[in-house]
């Protein structure tokens, strides 16, 4: 036996409040549980434009040049700063992080105004990972002393990858 409704034209509605409730909770919780990493991100990267055929030089930044070396498959072949060897093994980017350092004063610079500061030139070989890269990049961006971050340097900028 079928059971109709004799009062097709009534229509059911829905409660949506407590649903849209539920949803703004959920919101508000996530937004407040979100924690950003401190590090992550912690560096300005100036990428070459296409079909630049000259680089405007500015005198007043030191000429830090760092060259990574890669081999057929990809590996860190040799890394160099400045035309002083770093070598391919582990302790690389160590002596990397040391050479900068070094070179820029054993505490880390003063706080500068925008677009003044040591600045670093990656020149890479085309087919290097990109994990060397980063772990450069990581090396010569600064570090932790414990729960204080020091930085070193913050302008970094590629060359053209070399084929």
């Amino acid at each position: 036996m079928k059971i109709r409704n004799r009062e097709s034209g009534q229509k059911n509605e829905l409660n949506m409040t407590s649903m849209i409730d539920i949803v703004f909770l959920l919101l508000i919780f996530f937004v407040m549980t979100f924690k950003i990493v401190e590090m992550e991100g912690d560096f300005s990267v100036k990428m070459p434009l296409a079909g630049s055929a000259s680089a405007v030089v500015d005198p007043t930044d030191l000429p830090l040049k760092l060259r990574l070396r890669s081999d057929d498959s990809g590996s860190l072949a040799g890394m160099a700063l400045n035309d002083i060897e770093m070598g391919s093994g582990v302790d690389a980017f160590d002596k990397l992080r040391g050479n900068v350092i070094g070179l820029l004063g054993s505490s880390a610079p003063v706080e500068e105004e925008a677009g003044e500061g040591p600045e670093i030139e990656i020149d890479t070989d085309y087919n290097l990972r990109y994990e060397y890269v980063i772990r450069a990049i990581t090396a010569v961006s600064g570090f932790k002393d414990g729960d204080q971050v020091v930085k070193l340097i913050e302008k970094i900028k590629f060359a053209k990858p070399r084929r």
